[in-house]
């Protein structure tokens, strides 16, 4: 699959669930840049979006991760790595300008990525990617030196992970079932092993498999997501409890907390 920078649709920058503020060390701050767009072609079923961080170019500066379900192929100032699925958040320190370029894989669309190594051995992990790609991330990583911008390395990781869908397809069932799991009030897992003709047992450690995590920390770690996106145009926290299916403003305080290291107020405070 041969893809261009025209692959890629502008979409609005938006949090995803992804990195939340930053905070920076020196007297002097730069406004850090993050921009998303939007994949087209093959990529799309299985891709949110590619995306570029470039950090302040004065004064180091970290960059809080969370969690969001997802697994990116990650380019950081020439090494190549995995992003695996995190279960806790963390904080990632960024050098002055520092250029870091992914491609995300929606939550159970991991295979392509890892080929048949379970998403629960990257979780909270950054493997090189020559771990599970051995020669091909060489070669890959040949290429993206001469590329002369990010999209134009997004457009070589995606290319590159794109030649790679049909030898290591994702799992389609356990990205239906991650579909289902994202509303506010989703099905139990149960009643989604009846409809699709498996055992509960064997549909749990099936989507474990794909994604990292047990379906209920799925679902939790989904939620947690949508309310952050919800919070970015009206922090509104007791509206978006009810919304998304917390039991109240008390439980989602508890979630956001568990999942950011901080209050819905401090997360609100940061990011305005």
């Amino acid at each position: 699959m041969d893809l261009t920078v025209d692959d890629f649709r502008r979409v609005p920058i938006r949090l995803s669930g992804v990195v939340v503020p930053q905070r920076y060390r020196g007297t002097v701050v730069a406004k850090p840049v993050y921009e998303e767009r939007l994949p087209l072609g093959p990529l799309r079923p299985w891709s949110p979006c590619v995306w570029v961080r470039r950090a302040p170019e004065v004064g180091a500066s970290t960059a809080r991760v969370v969690p969001d379900g997802c697994t990116d192929l990650l380019w950081r100032q020439g090494v190549l790595a995995i992003a695996g699925p995190d279960t806790g958040h963390r904080e990632v320190p960024l050098a002055p300008g520092e250029l870091i370029v992914g491609v995300r894989l929606r939550p159970g669309a991991a295979r392509p990525l890892l080929g048949e190594t379970p998403a629960t051995e990257v979780a909270d992990a950054q493997p090189d990617l020559s771990e599970l790609w051995g020669e091909a991330a060489l070669r890959l990583r040949e290429a993206l030196a001469a590329q002369p911008g990010p999209w134009q390395i997004a457009a070589t990781l995606a290319a590159a992970l794109g030649a790679r869908f049909d030898a290591h397809a994702p799992d389609r069932i356990a990205v239906s079932v991650a579909d289902a799991l994202d509303c506010p009030r989703p099905r139990a897992i149960a009643s989604l092993a009846r409809e699709l003709g498996y055992s509960e047992r064997h549909l749990r450690r099936r989507v474990q498999a794909a994604t990292g995590y047990g379906p209920k920390t799925l679902e939790q770690i989904l939620r947690f997501r949508r309310s952050l996106e919800a919070a970015e145009s009206a922090p509104d926290w007791s509206r978006i409890a009810a919304e998304q299916g917390y039991a109240d403003q008390a439980h989602l305080s508890r979630q956001v907390r568990r999942w950011s290291g901080a209050t819905p107020r401090r997360l609100a405070a940061q990011r305005a």
